[in-house]
């Protein structure tokens, strides 16, 4: 079995810290560099439901998208619900590993998983400097309404599910993605003369500034499910890795819905005139139910 120190220089060169921005909380965040690892979790999110599935793995390692101390601390005390996470980790000897601006800009990143979540064909970066994003075709023009229910099926079901903005019936060919939080970026989508933008966080005034300046269909899914697909990359990256180093890992992706929102109350149909439809399951292959 590989050391931890053998398997973060492996993910390091995967997403190279030195890639992250600058405010951003990258790395290692607790792991002896001698243990081994035989078992690694995958998750957007290094919360206690998580760190409670990594125990019942039996995981050594969890690697997680989003960092758990992003402004920086300056105590660990078990009294609050990050030193909880952190002492249950230290407790079961599992170490923790964050990927998070370092992972959206690699080759391939976040934006790659999600656009290939979609079944989108990728043809370049939204944001060539920093390999941010990406500009995807369709394989056949379809609707604003049809790409939006192709979100709706493809990613992981969320209490928020798919919100959008635009003429339902405009038809699309190009579009843009971006995982995570995207309405930073409307005048690079803008740039790329694209139909349509999917990310996640779009704002009241940032929406409604951008559909008075163009035509353009915006498509916000939750934050945590334009990310999940990227647990899915890795872990698939994470296991070429170990094949080659012969290092039998075994590597897990979780299925704990972590968005924090809970319920969503509104109408049954998010086009007007349409007739309201029962709910279904999420139907993408290994989504979280």
């Amino acid at each position: 079995m590989p050391r931890l120190s053998e398997v973060i220089a492996e993910l390091d060169a995967l997403w190279p810290p030195e890639r992250a921005e600058q405010w951003d909380a990258v790395g290692t965040v607790c792991g002896d560099p001698d243990a081994e690892v035989s078992r690694v979790l995958f998750a957007v999110d290094p919360v206690r439901e998580v760190a409670a599935e990594a125990i019942a793995l039996g995981a050594d390692l969890v690697v997680t998208h989003h960092p758990l101390y992003l402004r920086g601390t300056t105590t660990v005390a078990a009294s609050h619900f990050k030193g909880r996470v952190v002492h249950t980790l230290i407790k079961h000897d599992i170490a923790l590993h964050v990927a998070h601006t370092n992972a959206d800009t690699a080759d391939p990143g976040v934006s790659d998983a999600l656009a290939g979540a979609l079944d989108l064909r990728v043809t370049g970066p939204l944001v060539p400097e920093n390999n941010l994003g990406r500009i995807c075709e369709l394989d056949h023009p379809e609707t604003l309404a049809e790409f939006a229910a192709r979100a709706a099926k493809r990613l992981p079901a969320t209490a928020q599910g798919i919100r959008v903005a635009g003429d339902p019936d405009m038809v699309l060919r190009r579009v843009a993605v971006s995982g995570g939080s995207g309405d930073s970026l409307f005048d690079a989508v803008r740039a790329a003369g694209v139909d349509a933008f999917l990310t996640a966080d779009l704002r009241h005034h940032p929406v409604s500034e951008a559909t008075q300046h163009s035509p353009l269909g915006l498509v916000d899914a939750a934050h945590w499910a334009t990310e999940w697909p990227w647990c899915e990359q890795a872990a698939a990256q994470l296991d070429t890795i170990s094949d080659r180093h012969g290092w039998d890992l075994r590597v897990h992706v979780s299925k704990t819905v972590t968005d924090p929102w809970s319920a969503h109350v509104g109408p049954a149909d998010a086009f007007p005139g349409s007739a309201p439809s029962a709910p279904s399951e999420p139907t993408s292959p290994g989504a979280p139910n």
